[in-house]
């Protein structure tokens, strides 16, 4: 025979907080108002501790202590209570006070309330009791319910109550077009999960049992519905209650119990079946009679449960948990919420709230935990598919950096700190390390992430050089020798500029810059200006442009016509002296001849005999020709003539060899201008120097 048993068995938690408030509370003067829980068994065990059970508060006598049930009273104890120093332990389901909250809210609005439900059952009669106006109650589906037409109507329901009858009559309700204003579901979770238990078991077995007290009116649903679904169901208070033997012909046997119907009772039944199933049979017995024993208590760190709202305090929110013995605190530092109010769970008791399990023995409860865990699943996810992320380097060890991110902890081995070897890797404690996963372990047991930040450096390395490859190759693509391009000065050296063109570093030499002898780079361009170049070289290979300012600039020479012309008179410096002559400086790279036969009317040996470097004279232009870059001046063309040139005195025997003496002057003056015209230097043409020695 295969055994099922319902999972949701059992005593609810209201009724094992009440049931265990009779069996450990102290006896003396201590009543219990109402049958604790509809199960003789457990009703005569409490009895026998000397706790009375009293029908009415009037039965109990005035300091004495009386313990409420789970079921709940009307409004009037608590006030008869009080009235008599009637000292009250509280044990309402908080289904129940749920209810009551609901009930005397609504009809203190003025609305009718509808209570589907038993009107004899006690949980019903202390629902009543807490309605300040019009209240009906109803608990079939076919009853007319026209006595509701044009009221505001607010309708609760008996915890214990079907489901699918519930459904049923609200469907009734509102099938003539009636207006509910308010339909609140306050049928218990736990209720609910065993009828649908109940409902699913009866349908796969040819056989149940269904354990609980006869009187009890949640079991009674249980039994209802088994029946629908199966031919053989077999209703039992306690183990006693039944002739096991019948069960011996069915191959799967469900079994179900009610919220009054403790474990050990479903254990004894368990145990009895034992003699009519085969012995290899007996290990399977055990280990539902384990289950039932145990199985239900059991978390594990990091569950995700659901649990109903059942009060709320300054504390913050009790809540009942399935296979919880009693009501947990979830701490209100617990609760997802900025600020926590007990405000934000008004109205809420009853309602199902979705909590981590964070830590055993006590159990402890999270619901803010759920939202970290699944940010932090997000970003391991993102760590994971490649993506970087930072963390603080907290310590070291011999074999690397370790760091901590959420509840992973993060080892960053030494060789994958960065690009070769690090010697002193306790300096990189108290750092930002920028990561790379190289594997993330999600055991329970150890959660840990092998991250590296020297994959992130060489790849932006790589990216920086594979960039820089093609911006050059783009550049390099893109300039010719002969392009004008604009160019910012970076930076100056004593050999010339550097300018970024495009980007690129160009080097502009210092002889490049200007057409006259520059003293600085300074004083011909300024660091961070812009200015347009002329591309002199492309050296590809090497990575090299040369540049030129003075290319795209009109040399002196080119602007003299336009400036000078002959006969005029100008101003200038001697610059240079030869044997022939003075070179006076006009004007930046322009310069003028001065023969030594025009400095001055009278006879000159040497033209430093009159004239000194840097001396300042005024010249007049006997000649000039731009397109040799020449011009010829006179000094002494600008001083009047001597009437008497004192000559040179004549020594014996020269008057007759005056003519080859002359001769040889003429000749070496042709001879020295010769040379100067081969230097490019400015002058007067040979013939002029002639017609100037033979005017001499």
């Amino acid at each position: 025979m295969k055994v099922i048993i319902g999972k949701h068995g059992g005593f609810c938690n209201g009724v094992k907080n009440a049931v265990d408030t009779a069996m450990t509370i102290p006896t003396e003067n201590t009543f219990i108002l109402g049958e604790i829980v509809h199960n003789g068994d457990v009703r005569k065990r409490i009895e026998a501790r000397g706790i009375r059970t009293v029908e009415t508060i009037d039965e109990v006598p005035e300091g004495a202590t009386l313990v409420i049930r789970s079921h709940g009273v009307e409004k009037r104890v608590y006030e008869e209570a009080e009235k008599k120093d009637i000292e009250i332990v509280d044990r309402t389901c908080p289904f129940v006070k749920r209810i009551h909250d609901i009930v005397y809210r609504e009809s203190g609005l003025g609305k009718t309330i509808l209570v589907i439900g038993d009107e004899s059952h006690p949980e019903v009669q202390g629902i009543l009791g807490w309605c300040q106006g019009e209240v009906y109650v109803r608990n079939a589906v076919e009853d007319d319910y026209s006595f509701l037409d044009g009221k505001k109507v607010a309708v609760v329901v008996q915890t214990t109550f079907s489901r699918e009858k519930f459904d049923k009559i609200i469907k009734n309700i509102k099938k003539d077009g009636r207006k509910i204003v308010d339909c609140f579901r306050t049928i218990c979770y736990t209720t609910i999960s065993r009828q649908m238990e109940a409902e699913s078991i009866s349908l796969e077995c040819d056989a149940m049992l269904v354990i609980g007290g006869l009187n009890s009116s949640n079991t009674n649903k249980l039994y209802d519905i088994c029946r629908k679904n199966c031919e053989n169901v077999f209703r039992m208070k306690n183990a006693d209650d039944l002739d096991y033997q019948v069960l011996k012909n069915f191959k799967k046997l469900g079994i179900v119990m009610g919220a009054s119907t403790p474990n050990e009772q479903t254990q004894e039944v368990l145990l009895n079946m034992e003699g009519i199933v085969t012995e290899e049979k007996a290990t399977t017995m055990e280990e539902v009679v384990a289950q039932i024993d145990n199985g239900q208590n059991k978390f594990r760190r990091g569950q995700l449960i659901k649990a109903i709202i059942s009060s709320v305090n300054d504390e913050g929110v009790e809540v009942l948990l399935p296979t919880a013995k009693k009501e947990i605190l979830l701490d209100k530092n617990e609760v997802d919420c900025e600020t926590y109010s007990k405000d934000l769970f008004s109205g809420k008791i009853g309602e199902e709230i979705e909590l981590m399990v964070i830590a055993l023995n006590p159990v402890k409860l999270s619901q803010k935990k759920i939202k970290e865990v699944a940010a932090e699943e997000e970003f391991i996810a993102t760590i994971e598919a490649g993506n970087e992320f930072s963390v603080e380097c907290t310590g070291f060890n011999k074999g690397g950096l370790t760091a901590n991110v959420g509840s992973y902890a993060v080892f960053v081995p030494a060789k994958e700190i960065r690009s070769g070897f690090v010697k002193e890797i306790d300096k990189y404690v108290g750092k930002k390390l920028r990561l790379k996963a190289l594997e993330v372990k999600k055991d329970s047991r150890r959660k840990e992430i092998i991250a590296s930040q020297r994959v992130i450096i060489e790849a932006e390395k790589a990216a920086r050089e594979e960039a820089k490859a093609a911006k050059e190759a783009e550049f390099f693509n893109s300039i010719h020798v002969g392009d004008v391009v604009e160019g910012k000065v970076e930076r100056v050296t004593d050999f010339g500029a550097f300018v970024s063109v495009k980007g690129f570093d160009c080097l502009a030499h210092i002889s490049d810059l200007s057409w006259n002898r520059a003293e600085s780079v300074e004083s011909v361009v300024e660091i961070g200006k812009t200015y347009n170049f002329k591309v002199l070289k492309v050296d590809v290979e090497n990575k090299k442009v040369s540049i030129g300012y003075k290319q795209l600039q009109a040399q002196p020479w080119d602007l003299v016509a336009e400036k000078y012309a002959v006969g005029d008179v100008v101003h200038g410096k001697v610059v240079r002296i030869v044997a022939f002559g003075a070179f006076v400086e006009i004007e930046k790279g322009i310069d003028g001849l001065v023969h030594v036969s025009q400095i001055s009317h009278e006879w000159l040996e040497n033209p430093t005999s009159a004239l000194t470097v840097g001396q300042e004279v005024d010249a007049k232009i006997l000649a000039l020709e731009p397109e040799t870059k020449k011009m010829t001046l006179s000094i002494k063309a600008l001083e009047p003539k001597p009437e008497n040139v004192q000559r040179r005195s004549k020594k014996d025997g020269e008057e007759g060899n005056e003519k080859p003496r002359r001769q040889r002057r003429d000749n070496r003056a042709s001879d020295e201008y010769r040379g100067w015209s081969d230097s490019e230097e400015s002058g007067a043409s040979i013939a002029d120097l002639l017609n100037l020695s033979e005017n001499k």
